[in-house]
Protein backbone atom coordinates (compact mmCIF):
# COMPACT_ATOMS: atom_id res chain seq x y z
CA UNK A 1 0.00 0.00 0.00
CA UNK A 2 1.54 3.41 -0.67
CA UNK A 3 0.80 5.67 1.64
CA UNK A 4 0.36 9.55 1.57
CA UNK A 5 3.21 11.83 3.94
CA UNK A 6 0.72 14.63 3.78
CA UNK A 7 -2.51 12.60 4.37
CA UNK A 8 -3.20 14.08 7.81
CA UNK A 9 -2.62 17.91 6.23
CA UNK A 10 -5.57 17.51 3.85
CA UNK A 11 -7.51 20.37 3.59
CA UNK A 12 -10.28 17.69 3.87
CA UNK A 13 -9.83 17.58 7.78
CA UNK A 14 -8.86 20.86 8.03
CA UNK A 15 -10.53 23.57 5.78
CA UNK A 16 -13.89 24.85 7.20
CA UNK A 17 -16.74 22.78 6.37
CA UNK A 18 -19.04 25.41 4.85
CA UNK A 19 -15.65 26.65 2.60
CA UNK A 20 -14.95 23.14 1.21
CA UNK A 21 -18.11 22.30 0.20
CA UNK A 22 -18.47 26.02 -1.98
CA UNK A 23 -15.18 25.37 -3.11
CA UNK A 24 -16.73 22.00 -4.43
CA UNK A 25 -20.14 22.46 -4.80
CA UNK A 26 -20.05 25.84 -6.72
CA UNK A 27 -17.99 24.48 -9.81
CA UNK A 28 -19.85 21.37 -9.25
CA UNK A 29 -23.24 22.79 -9.93
CA UNK A 30 -22.14 24.55 -13.00
CA UNK A 31 -21.05 21.94 -14.24
CA UNK A 32 -23.90 19.80 -14.08
CA UNK A 33 -26.25 22.76 -15.13
CA UNK A 34 -24.44 23.37 -18.12
CA UNK A 35 -24.82 19.53 -18.84
CA UNK A 36 -28.26 20.28 -18.41
CA UNK A 37 -28.10 23.19 -20.61
CA UNK A 38 -27.34 21.68 -23.63
CA UNK A 39 -31.04 20.02 -24.06
CA UNK A 40 -32.56 23.20 -22.77
CA UNK A 41 -30.52 25.47 -25.22
CA UNK A 42 -31.75 23.20 -28.30
CA UNK A 43 -35.15 23.05 -27.15
CA UNK A 44 -35.44 27.21 -26.86
CA UNK A 45 -33.54 27.30 -30.07
CA UNK A 46 -35.44 24.66 -31.84
CA UNK A 47 -38.92 26.17 -30.44
CA UNK A 48 -38.50 29.28 -31.98
CA UNK A 49 -36.86 28.45 -34.96
CA UNK A 50 -38.78 24.90 -35.83
CA UNK A 51 -41.50 25.08 -33.84
CA UNK A 52 -43.69 22.86 -30.75
CA UNK A 53 -43.13 19.63 -32.82
CA UNK A 54 -39.41 19.98 -33.03
CA UNK A 55 -39.74 20.58 -29.04
CA UNK A 56 -41.75 16.99 -28.96
CA UNK A 57 -38.65 15.54 -31.47
CA UNK A 58 -36.26 16.10 -28.92
CA UNK A 59 -38.02 15.00 -26.32
CA UNK A 60 -38.32 11.52 -27.74
CA UNK A 61 -34.15 11.42 -28.06
CA UNK A 62 -33.80 12.86 -24.82
CA UNK A 63 -34.19 9.69 -22.84
CA UNK A 64 -31.07 8.45 -24.52
CA UNK A 65 -29.16 11.07 -23.55
CA UNK A 66 -30.18 10.54 -19.64
CA UNK A 67 -28.77 6.76 -20.47
CA UNK A 68 -25.57 7.81 -21.46
CA UNK A 69 -25.82 10.50 -18.60
CA UNK A 70 -26.66 7.13 -16.01
CA UNK A 71 -23.71 4.98 -17.08
CA UNK A 72 -21.12 7.87 -17.20
CA UNK A 73 -22.25 8.87 -14.02
CA UNK A 74 -22.29 5.33 -12.17
CA UNK A 75 -18.49 5.09 -13.66
CA UNK A 76 -17.29 8.68 -12.77
CA UNK A 77 -19.03 9.21 -9.34
CA UNK A 78 -18.23 5.39 -8.44
CA UNK A 79 -14.74 6.35 -9.06
CA UNK A 80 -14.86 9.60 -7.26
CA UNK A 81 -15.76 7.80 -4.46
CA UNK A 82 -14.06 5.42 -4.26
CA UNK A 83 -10.26 7.40 -4.87
CA UNK A 84 -12.08 9.35 -1.93
CA UNK A 85 -12.08 6.62 0.46
CA UNK A 86 -8.68 5.59 -0.82
CA UNK A 87 -7.12 8.71 -0.31
CA UNK A 88 -8.91 9.23 3.04
CA UNK A 89 -7.58 5.74 3.73
CA UNK A 90 -3.81 6.61 2.67
CA UNK A 91 -3.58 3.96 -0.36
CA UNK A 92 -2.60 5.95 -3.19
CA UNK A 93 -2.15 2.95 -5.38
CA UNK A 94 -5.85 1.51 -5.17
CA UNK A 95 -6.93 5.20 -5.63
CA UNK A 96 -5.02 5.26 -8.96
CA UNK A 97 -6.32 1.89 -9.91
CA UNK A 98 -9.64 3.00 -9.41
CA UNK A 99 -9.83 6.40 -11.77
CA UNK A 100 -7.54 3.64 -14.22
CA UNK A 101 -10.39 1.00 -13.95
CA UNK A 102 -12.85 3.47 -14.43
CA UNK A 103 -11.77 5.11 -17.54
CA UNK A 104 -11.24 2.19 -19.50
CA UNK A 105 -15.22 1.10 -18.30
CA UNK A 106 -16.36 4.35 -19.60
CA UNK A 107 -14.51 4.29 -22.77
CA UNK A 108 -15.71 1.23 -23.74
CA UNK A 109 -19.60 1.58 -22.61
CA UNK A 110 -19.79 4.48 -24.59
CA UNK A 111 -18.67 3.07 -27.67
CA UNK A 112 -21.03 -0.10 -27.53
CA UNK A 113 -23.92 2.43 -26.54
CA UNK A 114 -23.50 4.23 -29.74
CA UNK A 115 -23.62 0.79 -31.60
CA UNK A 116 -26.71 -0.29 -29.90
CA UNK A 117 -28.49 3.31 -30.36
CA UNK A 118 -27.21 3.65 -34.21
CA UNK A 119 -28.12 -0.16 -35.27
CA UNK A 120 -31.54 0.34 -33.38
CA UNK A 121 -32.81 3.19 -33.33
CA UNK A 122 -35.73 3.38 -34.70
CA UNK A 123 -37.44 0.73 -32.23
CA UNK A 124 -35.34 3.09 -29.41
CA UNK A 125 -37.29 6.04 -30.21
CA UNK A 126 -40.87 3.99 -29.94
CA UNK A 127 -40.03 2.84 -26.96
CA UNK A 128 -39.52 6.31 -25.84
CA UNK A 129 -42.66 7.29 -27.32
CA UNK A 130 -42.61 8.89 -30.49
CA UNK A 131 -45.95 9.19 -32.77
CA UNK A 132 -45.23 9.11 -36.55
CA UNK A 133 -45.60 12.93 -36.67
CA UNK A 134 -42.19 13.06 -34.65
CA UNK A 135 -40.49 10.23 -35.84
CA UNK A 136 -38.90 11.91 -38.92
CA UNK A 137 -37.58 14.80 -36.62
CA UNK A 138 -36.56 12.54 -34.08
CA UNK A 139 -34.43 10.45 -36.60
CA UNK A 140 -32.59 13.48 -37.74
CA UNK A 141 -31.77 14.94 -34.39
CA UNK A 142 -30.93 11.44 -32.56
CA UNK A 143 -28.55 10.31 -35.30
CA UNK A 144 -26.26 12.98 -35.01
CA UNK A 145 -26.53 12.90 -31.18
CA UNK A 146 -26.51 9.51 -31.16
CA UNK A 147 -22.50 9.76 -33.04
CA UNK A 148 -21.87 12.40 -30.64
CA UNK A 149 -22.01 9.59 -27.48
CA UNK A 150 -18.80 8.89 -26.14
CA UNK A 151 -17.76 12.60 -26.54
CA UNK A 152 -20.89 13.23 -24.03
CA UNK A 153 -19.54 9.99 -21.99
CA UNK A 154 -15.85 10.07 -21.61
CA UNK A 155 -15.69 14.31 -20.32
CA UNK A 156 -18.73 13.48 -17.74
CA UNK A 157 -17.27 10.42 -15.99
CA UNK A 158 -13.79 11.89 -16.12
CA UNK A 159 -15.29 15.42 -14.54
CA UNK A 160 -16.58 13.22 -11.40
CA UNK A 161 -12.69 12.02 -10.78
CA UNK A 162 -11.68 15.54 -11.40
CA UNK A 163 -13.57 17.45 -8.65
CA UNK A 164 -12.46 14.04 -6.00
CA UNK A 165 -9.01 14.68 -7.19
CA UNK A 166 -9.20 18.63 -5.93
CA UNK A 167 -9.50 20.15 -9.10
CA UNK A 168 -13.39 21.61 -9.42
CA UNK A 169 -12.45 24.28 -11.41
CA UNK A 170 -10.94 22.54 -14.39
CA UNK A 171 -14.09 20.12 -14.50
CA UNK A 172 -16.03 23.49 -14.54
CA UNK A 173 -13.92 24.88 -17.41
CA UNK A 174 -14.24 21.49 -19.15
CA UNK A 175 -17.78 21.52 -19.26
CA UNK A 176 -18.43 25.52 -19.76
CA UNK A 177 -16.61 25.65 -22.60
CA UNK A 178 -18.49 22.79 -24.69
CA UNK A 179 -21.88 24.82 -23.61
CA UNK A 180 -20.34 28.11 -24.98
CA UNK A 181 -19.59 26.46 -27.99
CA UNK A 182 -23.17 24.66 -28.23
CA UNK A 183 -24.95 28.25 -27.97
CA UNK A 184 -22.89 29.93 -30.33
CA UNK A 185 -23.56 27.87 -32.99
CA UNK A 186 -26.85 26.43 -32.02
CA UNK A 187 -28.67 30.09 -33.52
CA UNK A 188 -26.47 29.99 -36.51
CA UNK A 189 -26.98 26.43 -37.34
CA UNK A 190 -31.05 26.82 -37.35
CA UNK A 191 -31.43 30.90 -38.01
CA UNK A 192 -28.39 31.33 -40.83
CA UNK A 193 -28.20 27.72 -42.64
CA UNK A 194 -31.92 27.08 -41.88
CA UNK A 195 -30.15 23.33 -40.35
CA UNK A 196 -33.38 22.61 -38.27
CA UNK A 197 -32.94 19.92 -35.41
CA UNK A 198 -29.95 18.52 -37.16
CA UNK A 199 -27.90 21.75 -36.71
CA UNK A 200 -28.97 21.84 -33.27
CA UNK A 201 -27.60 18.30 -32.97
CA UNK A 202 -24.49 19.04 -34.55
CA UNK A 203 -23.34 22.57 -32.02
CA UNK A 204 -24.37 20.36 -29.17
CA UNK A 205 -21.58 17.70 -30.53
CA UNK A 206 -19.38 20.18 -31.03
CA UNK A 207 -19.79 21.30 -27.60
CA UNK A 208 -19.01 18.19 -26.21
CA UNK A 209 -15.69 17.61 -28.27
CA UNK A 210 -14.24 20.50 -26.69
CA UNK A 211 -15.69 19.08 -23.52
CA UNK A 212 -13.57 15.63 -23.89
CA UNK A 213 -10.56 16.87 -24.95
CA UNK A 214 -10.09 19.47 -22.10
CA UNK A 215 -10.63 16.29 -19.55
CA UNK A 216 -8.28 14.11 -21.32
CA UNK A 217 -5.65 16.39 -21.27
CA UNK A 218 -5.99 15.91 -17.18
CA UNK A 219 -5.47 12.24 -16.90
CA UNK A 220 -1.91 12.59 -16.83
CA UNK A 221 -2.44 15.69 -14.38
CA UNK A 222 -3.48 13.99 -11.75
CA UNK A 223 -2.48 15.83 -8.47
CA UNK A 224 -3.46 13.19 -6.05
CA UNK A 225 -0.86 10.57 -7.64
CA UNK A 226 1.30 10.32 -11.02
CA UNK A 227 -0.58 8.64 -13.44
CA UNK A 228 0.59 5.67 -15.79
CA UNK A 229 -1.21 3.39 -18.22
CA UNK A 230 -1.23 0.61 -16.29
CA UNK A 231 -3.76 1.86 -14.08
CA UNK A 232 -6.18 1.51 -17.39
CA UNK A 233 -5.83 -2.76 -17.29
CA UNK A 234 -9.16 -4.06 -16.00
CA UNK A 235 -9.08 -5.55 -12.48
CA UNK A 236 -12.48 -7.51 -11.30
CA UNK A 237 -12.51 -6.35 -7.97
CA UNK A 238 -11.66 -2.71 -8.68
CA UNK A 239 -14.10 -2.52 -11.21
CA UNK A 240 -17.38 -4.07 -9.18
CA UNK A 241 -16.10 -1.46 -6.43
CA UNK A 242 -16.27 1.01 -8.46
CA UNK A 243 -19.66 0.07 -10.15
CA UNK A 244 -21.18 -0.37 -6.70
CA UNK A 245 -20.32 2.86 -5.45
CA UNK A 246 -21.79 4.71 -8.37
CA UNK A 247 -24.85 2.24 -8.78
CA UNK A 248 -26.91 4.76 -6.77
CA UNK A 249 -25.94 7.61 -9.49
CA UNK A 250 -26.89 5.17 -12.13
CA UNK A 251 -30.60 4.48 -10.93
CA UNK A 252 -30.94 8.29 -10.21
CA UNK A 253 -30.24 8.81 -13.97
CA UNK A 254 -31.84 5.74 -15.36
CA UNK A 255 -34.99 5.57 -13.57
CA UNK A 256 -35.76 9.66 -15.12
CA UNK A 257 -35.27 7.64 -18.50
CA UNK A 258 -38.13 5.17 -17.27
CA UNK A 259 -40.05 7.31 -16.18
CA UNK A 260 -40.01 9.89 -19.41
CA UNK A 261 -40.64 6.57 -21.30
CA UNK A 262 -43.61 5.56 -19.65
CA UNK A 263 -44.92 9.07 -19.37
CA UNK A 264 -44.20 9.66 -23.24
CA UNK A 265 -46.49 7.04 -24.24
CA UNK A 266 -49.25 7.68 -21.74
CA UNK A 267 -49.18 11.26 -22.14
CA UNK A 268 -49.69 10.46 -26.00
CA UNK A 269 -52.31 7.42 -24.97
CA UNK A 270 -54.31 9.07 -22.84
CA UNK A 271 -53.92 12.74 -24.49
CA UNK A 272 -55.11 11.65 -27.51
CA UNK A 273 -58.47 10.93 -25.87
CA UNK A 274 -58.58 14.57 -24.41
CA UNK A 275 -58.97 17.47 -25.98
CA UNK A 276 -55.15 18.16 -25.79
CA UNK A 277 -54.21 15.81 -28.20
CA UNK A 278 -51.30 13.72 -28.30
CA UNK A 279 -48.30 15.81 -29.22
CA UNK A 280 -49.28 18.99 -26.69
CA UNK A 281 -48.98 16.74 -23.01
CA UNK A 282 -45.91 14.96 -24.57
CA UNK A 283 -44.20 17.99 -25.35
CA UNK A 284 -45.45 20.05 -22.45
CA UNK A 285 -44.09 17.46 -20.33
CA UNK A 286 -41.08 16.70 -22.09
CA UNK A 287 -40.36 20.50 -21.34
CA UNK A 288 -41.15 20.36 -17.47
CA UNK A 289 -38.85 17.16 -17.37
CA UNK A 290 -35.83 18.84 -18.76
CA UNK A 291 -36.75 22.19 -16.04
CA UNK A 292 -36.87 19.80 -13.42
CA UNK A 293 -33.29 18.61 -14.71
CA UNK A 294 -31.75 21.70 -13.78
CA UNK A 295 -33.37 21.65 -10.32
CA UNK A 296 -32.02 18.11 -10.06
CA UNK A 297 -28.59 19.20 -11.19
CA UNK A 298 -28.15 22.31 -8.73
CA UNK A 299 -29.26 19.48 -5.81
CA UNK A 300 -27.30 16.66 -7.17
CA UNK A 301 -24.04 19.23 -7.64
CA UNK A 302 -24.35 20.37 -3.99
CA UNK A 303 -24.83 16.85 -2.56
CA UNK A 304 -21.94 15.69 -5.01
CA UNK A 305 -19.76 18.39 -4.09
CA UNK A 306 -19.73 17.26 0.06
CA UNK A 307 -19.35 13.74 -1.41
CA UNK A 308 -15.29 13.86 -1.23
CA UNK A 309 -15.47 15.88 2.11
CA UNK A 310 -18.10 13.45 3.53
CA UNK A 311 -16.18 10.29 1.92
CA UNK A 312 -12.51 11.53 3.01
CA UNK A 313 -13.23 12.47 6.41
CA UNK A 314 -15.13 8.89 6.80
CA UNK A 315 -12.29 6.81 5.61
CA UNK A 316 -10.12 8.93 8.17
CA UNK A 317 -12.88 8.39 10.86
CA UNK A 318 -13.05 12.19 11.35
CA UNK A 319 -17.02 11.30 11.93
CA UNK A 320 -17.93 15.31 13.32
CA UNK A 321 -16.93 16.76 10.05
CA UNK A 322 -18.77 13.86 8.23
CA UNK A 323 -21.94 14.82 10.08
CA UNK A 324 -21.59 18.47 9.50
CA UNK A 325 -21.18 18.06 5.81
CA UNK A 326 -24.03 16.41 5.69
CA UNK A 327 -26.38 19.43 7.53
CA UNK A 328 -25.19 22.11 5.38
CA UNK A 329 -25.73 20.79 2.40
CA UNK A 330 -29.34 19.82 3.17
CA UNK A 331 -29.85 23.15 4.50
CA UNK A 332 -28.29 24.48 0.97
CA UNK A 333 -30.29 21.79 -0.78
CA UNK A 334 -33.93 22.53 0.68
CA UNK A 335 -33.31 26.58 -0.16
CA UNK A 336 -32.84 26.04 -3.67
CA UNK A 337 -35.65 23.39 -4.30
CA UNK A 338 -37.89 25.98 -2.40
CA UNK A 339 -37.42 28.41 -4.36
CA UNK A 340 -37.67 26.23 -7.17
CA UNK A 341 -41.19 25.20 -5.66
CA UNK A 342 -41.86 29.53 -5.75
CA UNK A 343 -41.54 29.65 -9.45
CA UNK A 344 -43.47 26.53 -10.57
CA UNK A 345 -46.03 27.54 -8.37
CA UNK A 346 -46.56 31.06 -8.99
CA UNK A 347 -44.76 31.83 -12.25
CA UNK A 348 -44.81 29.05 -14.72
CA UNK A 349 -45.49 31.02 -17.68
CA UNK A 350 -42.34 32.53 -17.15
CA UNK A 351 -40.75 29.35 -17.76
CA UNK A 352 -43.12 28.03 -20.20
CA UNK A 353 -42.61 31.46 -22.87
CA UNK A 354 -38.97 30.84 -23.05
CA UNK A 355 -39.45 27.92 -25.35
CA UNK A 356 -41.46 29.49 -27.99
CA UNK A 357 -44.43 31.58 -28.59
CA UNK A 358 -47.27 29.20 -28.36
CA UNK A 359 -50.87 30.12 -27.28
CA UNK A 360 -53.93 28.58 -25.93
CA UNK A 361 -54.35 24.19 -24.76
CA UNK A 362 -50.06 24.35 -25.18
CA UNK A 363 -49.82 27.14 -22.45
CA UNK A 364 -53.11 25.98 -20.61
CA UNK A 365 -50.94 22.22 -20.43
CA UNK A 366 -47.54 23.35 -19.96
CA UNK A 367 -48.90 25.49 -16.89
CA UNK A 368 -50.98 23.04 -14.95
CA UNK A 369 -47.69 20.06 -15.67
CA UNK A 370 -45.30 22.39 -14.09
CA UNK A 371 -48.11 23.10 -10.99
CA UNK A 372 -48.90 19.42 -10.94
CA UNK A 373 -46.17 16.81 -11.34
CA UNK A 374 -43.58 19.42 -9.34
CA UNK A 375 -45.75 20.36 -6.58
CA UNK A 376 -43.47 18.35 -3.63
CA UNK A 377 -40.37 19.20 -5.20
CA UNK A 378 -38.97 20.79 -2.05
CA UNK A 379 -38.82 17.15 -0.80
CA UNK A 380 -36.60 16.31 -3.51
CA UNK A 381 -33.92 18.29 -1.78
CA UNK A 382 -33.93 15.96 1.01
CA UNK A 383 -33.85 12.25 -1.10
CA UNK A 384 -30.84 13.54 -2.91
CA UNK A 385 -28.37 14.81 -0.30
CA UNK A 386 -29.57 11.71 1.25
CA UNK A 387 -28.73 9.06 -1.43
CA UNK A 388 -25.46 10.85 -2.15
CA UNK A 389 -24.60 10.67 1.69
CA UNK A 390 -25.26 7.09 2.04
CA UNK A 391 -23.30 6.86 -1.12
CA UNK A 392 -20.36 8.65 0.32
CA UNK A 393 -20.20 6.50 3.19
CA UNK A 394 -19.78 3.35 1.46
CA UNK A 395 -23.58 2.51 1.75
CA UNK A 396 -24.42 1.83 -1.81
CA UNK A 397 -27.57 -0.35 -1.45
CA UNK A 398 -28.94 1.54 0.60
CA UNK A 399 -27.97 4.63 -1.64
CA UNK A 400 -29.81 2.45 -4.24
CA UNK A 401 -33.06 1.57 -2.91
CA UNK A 402 -33.39 5.15 -1.88
CA UNK A 403 -32.85 6.33 -5.82
CA UNK A 404 -35.26 3.50 -6.63
CA UNK A 405 -37.83 4.43 -4.79
CA UNK A 406 -39.33 7.40 -5.89
CA UNK A 407 -38.34 6.75 -9.77
CA UNK A 408 -39.42 3.37 -9.96
CA UNK A 409 -40.56 2.02 -6.98
CA UNK A 410 -43.70 4.26 -6.11
CA UNK A 411 -43.82 6.09 -9.78
CA UNK A 412 -44.16 3.29 -11.72
CA UNK A 413 -47.41 2.40 -9.95
CA UNK A 414 -49.03 5.17 -9.36
CA UNK A 415 -48.22 6.09 -13.38
CA UNK A 416 -50.52 3.02 -14.34
CA UNK A 417 -52.73 3.71 -11.91
CA UNK A 418 -53.76 7.29 -11.34
CA UNK A 419 -54.44 8.22 -15.53
CA UNK A 420 -57.56 5.21 -15.41
CA UNK A 421 -59.61 7.70 -12.89
CA UNK A 422 -57.83 11.34 -13.84
CA UNK A 423 -57.12 10.46 -17.59
CA UNK A 424 -53.90 12.54 -18.90
CA UNK A 425 -54.08 14.42 -16.13
CA UNK A 426 -53.20 11.29 -13.82
CA UNK A 427 -50.26 11.01 -14.89
CA UNK A 428 -48.97 14.83 -13.71
CA UNK A 429 -50.15 13.57 -10.17
CA UNK A 430 -47.89 10.85 -10.10
CA UNK A 431 -45.32 13.09 -8.97
CA UNK A 432 -46.20 14.00 -6.15
CA UNK A 433 -47.62 11.10 -5.03
CA UNK A 434 -43.89 9.21 -5.70
CA UNK A 435 -41.88 12.44 -4.33
CA UNK A 436 -43.98 12.51 -0.78
CA UNK A 437 -43.09 8.29 -0.47
CA UNK A 438 -40.08 8.56 -1.76
CA UNK A 439 -39.64 11.29 1.19
CA UNK A 440 -40.63 9.05 4.21
CA UNK A 441 -38.53 6.24 3.34
CA UNK A 442 -35.64 8.70 2.88
CA UNK A 443 -36.32 9.97 6.46
CA UNK A 444 -36.54 6.61 7.74
CA UNK A 445 -32.96 5.81 6.86
CA UNK A 446 -31.43 8.83 7.62
CA UNK A 447 -32.35 8.73 10.76
CA UNK A 448 -31.21 5.28 11.00
CA UNK A 449 -27.58 6.17 9.85
CA UNK A 450 -27.07 9.02 11.90
CA UNK A 451 -27.44 7.13 15.31
CA UNK A 452 -25.04 4.92 13.55
CA UNK A 453 -22.33 7.63 13.16
CA UNK A 454 -23.14 8.32 16.55
CA UNK A 455 -22.04 4.98 17.68
CA UNK A 456 -19.18 5.01 15.79
CA UNK A 457 -17.99 8.72 16.79
CA UNK A 458 -18.26 7.33 20.18
CA UNK A 459 -16.59 4.65 19.61
CA UNK A 460 -13.59 6.61 17.96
Amino acid sequence: MENSASENKSPFLTEPIGRLIAKFAIPCVISLLVNSLYNIVDQIFIGWGVGYLGNGATNVVFPITIIALALSLMIGDGGAAYLSLKLGEGDIKSAKRGVGNAITMVTVVSILLLAVFLIFINPILTLFGATETLRPIALEYGTVIGIGLPFMMIPAALNSMIRADGNPKYAMFSMVLGAIINTVFDPIFIFVFHMGVRGAAIATVMGQVASFVVSVVYIFRFKSFRFDVSALRPRYKTCINVLSFGISSFITQIAITIVMALSNNLLAGYGAGSIYGSEIPLTAMGIVMKVNQILISILVGISTGAQPIIGFNYGARNFRRVHKAFDIALVTSEIVAILAFLIFQFAPMSVVSLFGSEEGLYNEFAVMSFRIFLLFCPLTGFQTVAAIYLQAIGKPIKSAILSLSRQIIFFVPAALILPRFLGVVGVLWTGPVADGLAFILALALIIYERKQLKKLAAAA
